[in-house]
């Protein structure tokens, strides 16, 4: 019996449980794959990456021996897009001036006159 793909999408994050083998996703139920940002809002560091990669292993750690629902799946694609809020919100992590669209989803850039 083939593993089901069950995902959980919001604005910033992207979640499977799937692996990726040569660039495809394959239903794996015992592995959780994380795409962060996939339309490119945010300009990231390797700081502001490794607190994201950071909080969304501790996440899955907590959720250890429990079944990969729809719902826990969305619970820690909601904290994770919490965890985006307050990297903005604490200047770590700024908009993309140059993304496809300027929509400011996490509140308006913070300018020299806000901090």
């Amino acid at each position: 019996m083939a593993d089901t793909l069950l995902k959980s999408t919001t604005r910033h994050v992207r979640l499977f449980t799937a692996r990726v083998e040569n660039g495809d996703l394959l239903p794996d139920a015992d592995q959780l794959t994380l795409d962060i940002d996939p339309d490119n809002e945010f300009l990231w560091d390797d700081a502001a990456l490794a607190k994201v990669h950071s909080s969304f292993r501790t996440l899955v750690e907590a959720q250890a021996g429990a079944d990969l629902t729809d719902y826990n799946l969305r619970r820690i694609g909601s904290e994770l897009e919490g965890v985006i809020r307050q990297l903005l919100q604490a200047g770590e992590l700024r908009y993309n001036p140059s993304a496809r669209v300027q929509n400011f989803s996490m509140g308006l850039p913070r300018t020299p006159d806000s901090i």
